[in-house]
């Protein structure tokens, strides 16, 4: 068949971990600032501003005996099942992360051997031209996961890949600091095929940027806000929160833009945006500031979906396992249809932003 390479999305798949942990179980916690003082406001007030900023009002957690290879693993059955693909004929595994496998009675990073490799093993994968690595790229990492998908389709080399994105955030989170509300634990899973075409489809422009001579300390390993806490000696995921969120709004809406304009494509045409379920207060600002680049007032209805609200930041999971949502329909106000267009972004620790043009 004649025609031009392109990656294609062939099957998708997540692992929803079942415990769920609603805002009130955090109304037994003690938060502190950044200087270890115990903050004047009751716990049920900042909840309760914590919801209003981020409209978070549950997350989930994986139980104890799971770890971050396992949901992956979980996530890329499910994803090979979809693209009703025989797992022997992948080329690569790409497993973005950040934090690799940290044991529920063990904080210690566990990257050896890398998490892909352990996935590999679990999918019980024969063939050694599969090749197996992890790719840690903060929260757009399964993005940037996706866009090294495409490099190696676009070779003629390479026809099927496996990118997954799991963390486990439960396990790194401070208690006493109260972003920990922030994170949630999951994975997602995609195929990406070869498909030759006489028409643009799959995978159509992207764009990456990183940020780091300024930005690079947004997202950083810290101890504990509480300075005489039992677990004083392990570190925790710490955020500048403020300085990201103004980031974000002012650098993601351009970058969207600017993929778009790779391939003269208007806003206009785009039937869905995809943003990494960070905020969703900040997801909101970026969106409209996006349709402000091109002098649009009103934001279209259900150009959007959410999953924020009850699944919380799962970091390098919240794309694909939304896009796994999507695909099949387990999102009741949204659809995405052959021949749309739909747009992908992420923003995360770096400071990384990548942005993807994808025709359905």
């Amino acid at each position: 068949m004649s025609g031009t390479i392109y990656s294609v999305i062939t099957g998708t798949g997540s692992y929803i971990p079942s415990k769920r942990i609603r805002n009130e179980d955090f109304l037994t916690n003690e938060f502190y600032d950044i200087d270890g003082k115990k903050l004047e406001k009751t716990s049920q007030g900042i909840i309760d501003k914590f919801q209003e900023i981020t409209t978070i009002k549950e997350r989930r957690y994986v139980t104890d005996d799971l770890v971050t290879s396992d949901i992956s693993y979980y996530a890329a059955m499910d994803a090979i099942k979809s693209a009703n693909i025989d797992k022997e004929e992948l080329d690569y595994i790409i497993v973005a992360h950040n934090f690799g496998d940290v044991s529920n009675d063990n904080k210690r990073l566990d990257i050896v051997p890398s998490i892909a490799a352990r996935v590999k093993h679990n999918l019980e994968i024969q063939n050694p031209y599969t090749i197996a690595y992890d790719l840690p790229f903060g929260c757009p990492g399964w993005l940037q996961g996706i866009i090294q998908a495409d490099y190696f389709i676009k070779s003629g080399d390479v026809t099927k890949v496996l990118v997954i994105g799991a963390d486990i955030l439960s396990r790194v989170s401070d208690p006493h600091d109260r972003d920990s509300m922030l994170y949630a634990d999951g994975a997602g899973a995609t195929v990406l095929e070869a498909k030759k075409s006489d028409n643009p489809i799959g995978i159509l422009a992207h764009k990456t940027r990183s940020d780091t001579l300024s930005y690079s300390k947004m997202l950083y390993m810290g101890k504990s806000y509480k300075t005489d806490n039992e677990n004083k000696d392990d570190f925790f995921l710490k955020m500048n929160g403020r300085k990201l969120y103004q980031y974000a709004i002012e650098k993601v809406p351009q970058a969207i833009k600017d993929c778009l304009e790779k391939i003269n494509t208007h806003l206009s045409e785009i039937k869905k945006v995809l943003i990494h379920q960070a905020n969703g207060k900040m997801d909101d600002a970026i969106i409209k500031r996006l349709y402000k680049l091109y002098d649009i007032v009103n934001v279209p209805k259900n150009i959007m979906p959410m999953t924020i609200d009850w699944l919380g930041n799962s970091s390098v999971a919240t794309i694909p396992t939304l896009l796994d949502l999507l695909l099949k329909d387990k999102l009741e106000t949204h659809k995405i249809n052959k021949g749309d267009t739909i747009v992908f972004a992420s923003v995360g620790a770096g400071m990384n932003i990548n942005t993807l043009i994808y025709k359905m």
